[in-house]
């Protein structure tokens, strides 16, 4: 994936950094909110560990979530992204609004990742297009004000997001995005049930049928909890370290995570048995 002067390489699979600049995110709202210089700290942290990219994000999308007007989104995560840019930090902007996208790229944020794939806001796209950046389009079942809107629920979950994921990259490529530029996240846990969500898991392997790379987020998700007598999300380390290695058996190129140290660790591991099982046949 090229960010311009530096490109991250998915010969192995790479680890995204989650940095909530928020004060209701579902596992770390607060935490960094109010105070940017802490909070681009936290994300050089993240660098340091082993994160490919430091994913900057002003509004939480949890559910029935209070919408966050976009000046307000603004102001929480351009002063963050400034300082993690300067320091030559590769960042992303986690956003669903035109505007925080033109502003975070002015920023010097490098990838646009927005959980509606550039549907909610009818600039995104055209705004995604000029900047000629790379792009996640993540599914969620819609473009609305609450991504986790599903009254109708899937027939077939697993082809059901993969026909929308393919959909969003071809308007996409037809908008002027080069197809090299595009990067998909199936959207664990939006609008999804406990059955959806282990069913997107076991087929990810699916969404490499794309032919553009897969971002695999299930850090901290509810399913951890679903299954491990309702952990609350800061207590959820091991399901999301379990959840990360199994997206890498799957050929994910990247994870999406919390605890990055942790993370990265864990498929260091996963690269080093798997090498060491080529070598050997």
């Amino acid at each position: 994936l090229s960010l311009g002067e530096r490109t991250i390489r998915f010969d192995a699979p790479q680890v995204m950094g989650i940095l909530n600049i928020t004060p209701d995110s579902f596992s770390d709202g607060g935490k960094h909110a109010g105070d940017p210089q802490a909070a681009a700290d936290a994300g050089f942290a993240m660098a340091a560990a082993g994160a490919a990219l430091v994913d900057v994000g002003g509004e939480s999308t949890r559910p029935r979530a209070p919408k966050v007007w976009e000046g307000d989104e603004i102001a929480r995560v351009v002063p963050v992204i400034e300082r993690l840019a300067a320091a030559g930090v590769a960042v992303s902007i986690d956003t669903r609004k035109a505007a925080v996208m033109e502003a975070a790229l002015a920023a010097g944020a490098k990838v646009i990742n927005d959980v509606s794939a550039l549907a909610h806001d009818p600039r995104a796209m055209d705004v995604a297009a000029q900047a000629d950046c790379p792009v996640i389009l993540m599914h969620a079942p819609s473009a609305g004000d609450d991504p986790h809107d599903n009254p109708a629920g899937y027939a077939d979950v697993v082809a059901d997001v993969f026909d929308m994921l393919e959909a969003r990259i071809a308007a996409c490529v037809e908008a002027g995005i080069a197809r090299d530029r595009i990067m998909v996240d199936p959207g664990l846990g939006f609008g999804k049930s406990l059955a959806d969500n282990l069913a997107l898991v076991n087929g990810l392997a699916l969404f490499q049928a794309l032919g553009v790379p897969v971002l695999f987020a299930g850090s901290r998700k509810r399913l951890i909890g679903a299954l491990s007598n309702e952990a609350p999300a800061p207590q959820r380390l091991g399901g999301s370290i379990a959840l990360a290695y199994q997206a890498a058996q799957q050929g994910a190129q990247m994870v999406r995570v919390h605890d990055v140290p942790e993370s990265v660790q864990a498929l260091h591991l996963w690269r080093g048995l798997a090498d060491a099982g080529l070598s050997a046949v």
